[in-house]
């Protein structure tokens, strides 16, 4: 392959990412590739490809007869990708907390404060879009590549889901206050305390996606007992089981 087409197929795998984690691309609408194409201004070629890498990574399906759609994720895939979440996102946050905040993690304490007081539609996307900045930020603190690799994996079927079932006011007013209370606990250096929050605050987010009750989860030695919590797995549900 030549190196301009690889450059073509990154270029389109990132341009339909963006639309994805945009919310621009439905779970039950049929995906163009020829509008996919001239809307993103490439060949169909690329975006072709781009389509298969997605396809590859379980974030798009092939429906016989029908067409290619955006994968709307399972409970049980909901519940494994949150799992693995707070592992990632516990650890960074600990890590964060220890090693120090980074200039672009310390400036969402304005960007969340923004948000106070703030319940129309309008606003709560724009706070959901910058909780998700903030989560990013938090990995990307890290310095640690591999973790930010993982992360953005995690990240693209959950966005997917969110086109389908956007969160409520109550529910992202709440993520704010937790949010800023995240970032206190990081930027006063509590790693422990850090790393309880974000994980009560995943744990919290996956509870009110899937609407299972939460359980006590065994805290590792390495940090303080605190009220780390996660949900258990759903009785009763099979495994292509769609979220609505």
């Amino acid at each position: 392959m030549h190196q301009s087409e690889q450059s073509d197929r990154e270029q389109a795998y990132a341009r339909i990412k963006r639309l994805i984690a945009a919310g621009a691309i439905l779970p039950d609408e049929a995906i163009s590739e020829r509008s996919l194409a001239v809307q993103l201004g490439l060949g169909r070629t690329p975006v072709r490809e781009a389509l298969k890498a997605f396809a590859r990574d379980g974030l798009l399906e092939v429906v016989p007869m029908r067409g290619t759609f955006l994968r709307s994720p399972s409970i049980d895939d909901v519940r494994e990708i949150y799992e693995v979440r707070l592992a990632v996102e516990g650890m960074a946050a600990y890590l964060v907390a220890q090693r120090g905040v980074t200039p672009e993690l310390s400036a969402f304490r304005k960007r969340l404060s923004s948000f106070r007081g703030r319940r129309n539609v309008g606003s709560i996307a724009a706070m959901h879009r910058v909780g998700w900045d903030f989560h990013e930020a938090i990995v990307r603190a890290t310095g640690n590549r591999r973790m930010l690799q993982t992360y953005e994996t995690l990240r693209l079927p959950i966005m997917a889901l969110r086109s389908g079932r956007p969160v409520g006011s109550d529910q992202a007013t709440k993520s704010l206050h937790e949010h800023l209370a995240i970032l206190d606990a990081i930027e006063s250096g509590d790693e422990a305390l850090a790393q309880t929050r974000i994980m009560d605050h995943l744990a919290s987010v996956l509870e009110a996606r899937t609407r299972v009750p939460r359980v006590p989860i065994y805290v590792p030695k390495a940090v303080p007992p605190g009220k780390n919590t996660v949900l258990q797995q759903p009785l009763g549900r099979k495994k292509e089981e769609r979220l609505k």
